[in-house]
Order: C-alpha cells, then sequence, then structure tokens
C-alpha cells in the first residue's frame, strides 16, 4: 500500500467509512478522527496487497497511550481510502508489541 497516497486521500476528505466499521467504531467507543490518526502517524504492522476488491493493510498507532489498530484499504484508480474496521488490540491475539499476532 502507497503510504503517501493514503495520506493524500485522508487530508482531501476521500475516505469511505464502511457501516460495520462504523457501527463497531460506535460499540468500541472510537472515533474518526483517532482512526484518521493512525492512518497519519502510525504504522504498517501488516500489508495484504493480494486483498480484494483493494489492496489493504493493518496499521498500529497509539491514541491517548492505548494501542489501536485499524485496517484500511486503498483504491489507486479512484484514490479512495476504505475503512474497513478499527479495534483496540488485546494481549489474547497479540504479543505486548501489538505488532505480531500470537501463535495460535
Amino acid at each position: 500500500m502507497n503510504r503517501d497516497n493514503l495520506l493524500i486521500a485522508i487530508e482531501n476528505s476521500r475516505i469511505e467509512w464502511q457501516r460495520h466499521a462504523l457501527e463497531q467504531m460506535m460499540e468500541r467507543e472510537i472515533s474518526r478522527v483517532a482512526v484518521k490518526e493512525v492512518l497519519r502517524s502510525g504504522e504498517i504492522i501488516e500489508d495484504y496487497p493480494d486483498d480484494s476488491p483493494y489492496p489493504s493493510g493493518l496499521f498500529l498507532g497509539w491514541i491517548k497511550g492505548e494501542p489501536l489498530h485499524v485496517v484500511a484499504a486503498f483504491d489507486s484508480l479512484t484514490e479512495w481510502c476504505f475503512i474497513i474496521t478499527a479495534y483496540k488490540p488485546d494481549l489474547e491475539h497479540f504479543e505486548s508489541d501489538y505488532r505480531t499476532r500470537r501463535q495460535k
């Protein structure tokens, strides 16, 4: 995923919030501002170039000292960013760095 193009899309308000993502964000008390901040300043910890219909990635950022994961996709033809989901990672599924998935 081209990070520069993603940042341009965010700055130009070319973000589509998937309904499922918004519902989850409301339940989890995660704001749109927090999601955008993770995409702007966080790091891509997993890249999914073969996702369909658009390549996507898992981002890790820190909001008020707490980890936050965001999955976003990017359509390079239309230059739109799609928010798939956002959640607070837990130690059941991730190592203490919140970057590494625990082995099952």
